[in-house]
């Protein structure tokens, strides 16, 4: 930690990023180090379509305690719930989303969640960016040499925006809810 004109900052910070869905859960590692950026991981957990929902979740839970344990990150960030037309489909974000918080919760990681419309705010400057726009932004910010799919890109713009928040709850801005 440094002291500044005695407020202290973090030097470093590593986030686990998460874009949770049942068959492609986006996931991301980035860190913050002495003010630079940095992908240390990303991609996406697929579970076929012929998979079992309860099946999955076993999936996104067990990888994302590997990642957790290969990376050590500080906090886990994810994506608000969304509104979904279809009762459905929010029980199955609903059910991925509690399988990636227990993962972070069993390793005693404070968990953080974002509305989409920050996320995109944070990344490209508008809340109604599309995803395109998103991966575009988040190969040019961490300087990353391919373009990543859009599952692992709302990830990583997830990771960034909430390495961005805690610098600006630094200066008393509010942060994301922690849950």
């Amino acid at each position: 930690m440094q002291s500044i004109a005695g407020k202290e900052f973090i030097d470093s910070m590593r986030v686990l990023a998460i874009d949770a869905s049942l068959r492609s859960t986006g996931v991301a590692i980035v860190e913050s180090n002495g003010g630079k950026l940095h992908a240390l991981y990303f991609g996406v957990i697929k579970n076929k379509t012929t998979l079992r929902s309860s099946s999955c979740l076993v999936a996104i839970r067990d990888r994302l305690a590997e990642l957790i344990h290969a990376h050590e990150p500080d906090c886990c960030a994810l994506e608000a719930v969304i509104f979904v037309q279809s009762h459905r489909t929010a029980i199955l974000l609903g059910a991925a989303r509690g399988a990636a918080i227990l993962a972070a919760a069993e390793r005693g990681l404070p968990v953080f969640e974002y509305a989409p419309t920050r996320i995109k705010q944070a990344t490209v400057g508008r809340g109604g960016a599309d995803k395109g726009q998103v991966a575009f932004m988040v190969r040019a910010l961490l300087g990353l040499t391919e373009t990543p799919n859009a599952d692992a890109a709302d990830a990583l713009a997830i990771g960034l925006t909430h390495l961005r928040a805690q610098e600006a709850a630094r200066l008393g801005v509010p942060a994301g809810a922690r849950i």
